[in-house]
């Protein structure tokens, strides 16, 4: 009898290996030959910014190692939230991916009564390509030659002093409140339809300063228009390698990035996620590297497990920020 039993237990887990081991091949045959058509890459803005250049670059070389188009398609509006909800509600079966934001995945679900979808349960992190520090801009009547001296003077005048930004809960508006927070500061938040127009009235001295994403520092800067204060990444950008961090100025612990990173709708085959990031890996260690350094932006990489952690770290902070500075939600 007992053997009886030992043979059928024996026969059942023999079974269960046999699938397991039909699962994976299935699974590495599926990641092997994907993609086999065109991929939809969504990207939540216009063309001509950061997001979409990037999502441009990865496009292809994409393109190139599998054989297949990888096809930008820019879905813009309502701070981004437009694009994401559209890959929210697309076929998870890899052939429609968004090129993700902070705006849209981190602070949009603190900043949003109505938030069509919850970016941790509706979506699946496929890699993390790249962050996008911030830069203190700061008008040359302004004169603070450096962070220490800047919050000494913005203390010494509280409500005198306003910044701009690309609008309400963009991240140029939450790492202002956050240097808020952090240095008991009260300053002024001037928001604009974009940060074009924002950095422009810098520029002319119609605002004092800001926070401006490293790619858009640029050409401000080599203007002699503005003066660089510092920048919100822990270790310096290689684009602006002589502007100390805020961390390095005195506000230890200081850090709030823009991100941008490849994601899914929730339940993309994991063959797919591990393709998709095993291939933007291998483009950061060749020459994207170089291209996203030129752009004022740091190559991230890792797995899949590492930037889900990492958005939703992200997500967490927007969150106290929006708490603690009150701002209404939209």
């Amino acid at each position: 009898m007992s053997s009886g039993i030992n043979t059928g237990v024996s026969r059942a887990l023999s079974l269960v290996a046999v699938l397991l081991i039909g699962g994976i091949a299935a699974g590495q045959s599926f990641a092997q030959s994907y993609p086999t058509r065109a991929v939809r890459v969504v990207v939540a803005y216009p063309a001509g910014g950061s997001i979409d250049t990037v999502a441009r670059l990865t496009s292809q070389r994409f393109a190139q190692s599998t054989g297949q188009q990888f096809v930008v398609d820019n879905r813009s509006g309502a701070a981004g939230i437009i694009g994401t909800e559209n890959i929210v509600r697309a076929a998870p079966d890899g052939y429609s991916l968004l090129m993700a934001s902070a705006a849209a995945v981190s602070s949009a679900p603190s900043m949003y009564a109505k938030l069509p979808y919850d970016p941790v349960k509706d979506l699946v992190a496929l890699v993390h390509v790249a962050n996008q520090p911030n830069v203190l801009l700061a008008h040359p009547s302004v004169p603070s030659r450096n962070l220490k001296e800047f919050i000494a003077l913005v203390k010494a005048n509280p409500g005198k002093f306003n910044y701009g930004s690309s609008g309400i809960g963009a991240t140029q508006h939450m790492t202002s409140e956050l240097f808020a927070m952090m240095t008991g500061t009260n300053i002024v938040h001037v928001p604009y339809r974009g940060g074009a127009p924002a950095i422009t009235d810098l520029m002319t001295g119609q605002i004092d300063f800001m926070f401006t994403p490293a790619p858009n520092a640029i050409a401000p800067l080599q203007s002699g228009r503005v003066r660089g204060i510092a920048v919100t990444s822990l270790k310096r950008s290689a684009v602006f390698p002589n502007l100390l961090t805020m961390d390095e100025s005195g506000l230890k612990g200081f850090e709030l990035l823009g991100w941008i990173g490849l994601m899914g709708p929730a339940g993309t085959p994991s063959a797919v996620t591990s393709r998709i990031n095993s291939e933007v890996n291998k483009m950061l260690a060749g020459d994207l590297k170089a291209k996203l350094g030129e752009l004022g932006l740091d190559p991230a990489g890792g797995t899949p497990e590492q930037f889900s952690d990492f958005i939703k770290r992200d997500i967490a902070k927007y969150a106290k920020i929006v708490q603690v500075a009150k701002i209404p939600l939209q």
